[in-house]
């Protein structure tokens, strides 16, 4: 019989709730024991280590719809692979977190991350050596390369979709204009499929250069008096500091532009997981099982052309582009982004939407 373990790592996300309890669903049914470790690497680090032993009513169906993680994500004082580095300890927690994994006698660890839990993986595999390591890729940016789905994305582009519509109604009132900002960090995927949702007048992300002159321009021979600009959280303004919604705010205002600034925040990493992120969830559960049964390691579930299959986590470092860590030394992420061609782009401008000057 095999012994499988869980965690989830990084931010947390709709959706990690869903793919947890089909996991353990999929364990079960093959006779495996299946265990969730608890607040991540940190959760590990303890001596012994926090885990769940799963019995069926340890995370019912009926609470697998809901937001954030049933195993936790780690506190904001946590011992990770940040903090160690930070305190110069990484050494010493590589040692912790293989010690942790020898004593709890598992065959396979599922990590459920963002990228850069991805690639902290790969980069320190020889902690997971003599078990097997399957990861499964969450995230709201959607900035993962080698997958063109992430859970929690649709989940997350809904919630942002809700926030802008209620938005929508009370700019229509005051002929206002909303500045909104979004998460996404320097992937504008959530800006702009949330703003092609809601029929933004304008969608500013990293990728695209914009133009401010244009922007006032655009606005001001728009239809309506009122409407949403979505500004992603990563763009910038040459010569200007501080959020980049305040930024975009204060141009817009010194053109004679009434508007207000709104920030949904983490709503959009909450909400009732859509029912997308559940099949996704659901698939991914069950891509992994089935690399474990096929004693596949150190691979990452992914939805490439409606196919879900595995692919090497060294592919996965590999590919996008890929950077230094702003938090930990010595360690880079491949980041996926919002390429030129992407089909939405194209949508966008032909919607009238401003999307910046690349076309």
């Amino acid at each position: 019989m095999k012994k499988i373990g869980v965690m989830t790592t990084g931010g947390d996300c709709s959706g990690l709730n869903t793919v947890i309890q089909r996991l353990y669903r999929g364990a079960t049914l093959r006779g495996w024991e299946f265990i969730g470790i608890l607040d991540g690497t940190d959760g590990l680090c303890e001596n012994p280590p926090r885990i769940i032993k799963f019995k069926n009513d340890t995370l019912p169906i009926e609470a697998a719809r809901l937001a954030g993680s049933f195993l936790h994500n780690g506190r904001a004082d946590a011992l990770n692979f940040e903090t160690a580095a930070k305190a110069g300890k990484i050494e010493r927690f590589n040692k912790q977190i293989r010690k942790a994994l020898l004593e709890l006698k598992l065959d396979a660890i599922i990590l459920i991350g963002g990228n850069g839990s991805l690639s902290l993986a790969w980069c320190n595999k020889e902690i997971y050596t003599g078990l097997q390591l399957v990861c499964i890729p969450k995230t709201i940016d959607m900035d993962i390369p080698l997958t063109d789905r992430t859970i929690g994305f649709n989940t997350a582009v809904q919630q942002l979709t809700s926030f802008c519509d209620q938005l929508m109604l009370t700019a229509r009132s005051h002929h206002r204009w909303f500045v909104t900002q979004t998460m996404g960090r320097d992937c504008g995927q959530l800006a702009l499929n949330a703003g092609i949702a809601i029929g933004a007048t304008a969608i500013l992300i990293p990728e695209i250069k914009f133009d401010v002159d244009a922007l006032i321009k655009h606005i001001k021979n728009a239809p309506t008096d009122y409407g949403i600009i979505l500004v992603s959280e990563g763009i910038s303004l040459r010569g200007h500091s501080g959020k980049p919604a305040d930024m975009i705010s204060r141009k817009l205002t010194a053109a004679g532009i009434v508007n207000r600034t709104a920030y949904p925040e983490h709503t959009q990493r909450v909400g009732d997981t859509t029912a997308a992120d559940r099949i996704l969830a659901t698939r991914m559960a069950d891509c992994a099982l089935r690399a474990i049964e096929n004693n596949e390691t150190y691979v990452m579930t992914a939805i490439n052309d409606c196919k879900c299959e595995t692919v090497s986590l060294k592919d996965f470092f590999d590919s996008g582009s890929v950077t230094a860590d702003p938090n930990i030394p010595d360690i880079k992420t491949p980041d996926a982004y919002v390429s030129p061609d992407d089909p939405l782009l194209q949508i966008a401008t032909d919607m009238g939407i401003y999307i910046g000057e690349s076309k």
